[in-house]
């Protein structure tokens, strides 16, 4: 009965390693090859075209966005170094000094024809076509083979259902926020202990760690962004990438100020060892604060990852409260050390970084700075659009405007628009 109950679990653990990008990489790529293969066989008189799967294994890729892009500038570098061996196999042939002849002007002509960073591809292929042709009117058969396996490759992402990788940017974006949580109330529980100044060293440490977790999400949020763009699966792809851009970048600042604040707690702890970093009554409202900020941190990531607008509105409404408690302890904490401050004014500073630390993570955290920071970012996308494209920016406009007349001559026919 046991290993039936967990056999749904270890269902859902196999579907979701094998969605992992790498996977579906070496599945796609596999069956792109195969079936440019297939296709060769049937259209090419090549005996072995072999050329064909590895074009098609160059150019396919994980994303729809990926295959148009580096797909096309693959496609160049594999049949300019194809040319390049028809030229070398009906004038010189394979030796040893020609393959070096071979290989310099192979990567002179990827430099001409701008192939960026796939110009070591241009010799490759030149070297593989090289080696299985000898005969100038068979090479090129390579070219047919060459284009097989380019139209295979390009068209892959297009046949099949282009992958989306939201869900996973999303894992890992609440995975950060939650390691940050972590984070958060260990320091907490820093401010109303004891600790030793290499117990605080410690958590500075483990703030300073979090920038590698940013980077990681960093580049699995670039692959959900590849994944949106020109995928006819998505709508508003724009403002998915825009939401989730915007939410990484709001949990970057987090971290940056939680190790500022990491970095506080140690001069403290240095400054007061073995004694307490606060008096019990600012220690508890200090843990009292974090734990409510780590908590809104993590509300924070769920709503920037809900996809459902029922699952968002209850997250953003979890979060505002939140943000409200956590306002209201940070005033409580503000005047308490307001008061320690005239007592003894030689921590001001100390303390007047606290409190500032403290702000700035609940105003980045805020729904209403984040409302706004999504317009800023949807209008400056809009903005490049225009100036990257202005003849299909004007095309466009030109398009909506007899639309907008038509609606508007309805409405003034209709009784609605009279009364109006």
């Amino acid at each position: 009965m046991r290993e039936v109950r967990e056999w749904p679990a270890q269902v859902r653990e196999f579907v979701k390693r094998h969605r992992d990008p790498e996977i579906v990489q070496m599945l796609r790529s596999t069956a792109a090859a195969t079936v440019a293969y297939a296709i060769a066989l049937r259209l090419s008189p090549g005996s072995a075209p072999l050329t064909a799967p590895l074009t098609a294994l160059l150019v396919v890729q994980v994303t729809l966005y990926s295959t148009l892009t580096t797909g096309v500038r693959r496609v160049n570098a594999v049949v300019a170094g194809v040319v390049v061996a028809i030229l070398f196999s009906l004038l010189v042939g394979l030796t040893w000094w020609s393959l070096g002849l071979l290989i310099l002007a192979s990567l002179f002509v990827g430099r001409f024809v701008r192939v960026h960073e796939f110009v070591p591809e241009v010799a490759i292929s030149a070297m593989l076509v090289l080696g299985v042709t000898s005969v100038g009117d068979v090479a090129w058969v390579r070219i047919l083979e060459t284009l097989i396996g380019a139209v295979v490759g390009l068209s892959f992402n297009l046949l099949l259902a282009p992958p989306v990788w939201v869900e996973e940017a999303g894992e890992s974006i609440e995975g950060l926020a939650r390691r940050v949580r972590r984070l958060t109330l260990r320091l907490g529980e820093q401010a109303a202990g004891h600790p030793a100044h290499h117990e605080a060293a410690a958590r500075l440490h483990e703030a300073r760690r979090l920038d590698h977790d940013i980077s990681e999400v960093d580049a699995d949020l670039r692959q959900a962004e590849d994944s949106l763009r020109l995928n006819p699966r998505v709508r508003e792809g724009l403002l998915h990438r825009v939401v989730l851009r915007t939410g990484l970048d709001t949990l970057e600042i987090c971290t940056v100020v939680l190790r500022v604040l990491a970095r506080t707690f140690t001069d403290l702890a240095k400054e007061r060892e073995p004694g307490p970093l606060f008096s019990p009554a600012e220690g508890v409202l200090v843990e009292q604060l974090l734990s409510e900020i780590s908590d809104a941190v993590v509300s924070f990531a769920v709503l920037v990852t809900s996809s459902v607008s029922e699952s968002a509105e209850s997250a953003e409404d979890r979060l505002t409260a939140e943000l409200r408690q956590a306002a209201t302890t940070r005033d409580r904490l503000g005047r308490l050390l307001l008061e320690t401050v005239r007592a003894d004014a030689r921590q001001w500073q100390l303390y007047g970084a606290l409190l500032t630390e403290a702000d700035r993570v609940l105003d980045e955290l805020d729904t209403e700075h984040r409302s706004h920071r999504l317009m800023e970012e949807l209008d400056r996308h809009t903005r490049e659009q225009r100036e990257r494209m202005p003849r299909i920016t004007r095309t466009r406009d030109r398009l909506r405007v007899p639309g907008r007349l038509r609606r508007n001559r309805r409405n003034r026919r209709s009784p609605a628009g009279r009364s109006r």
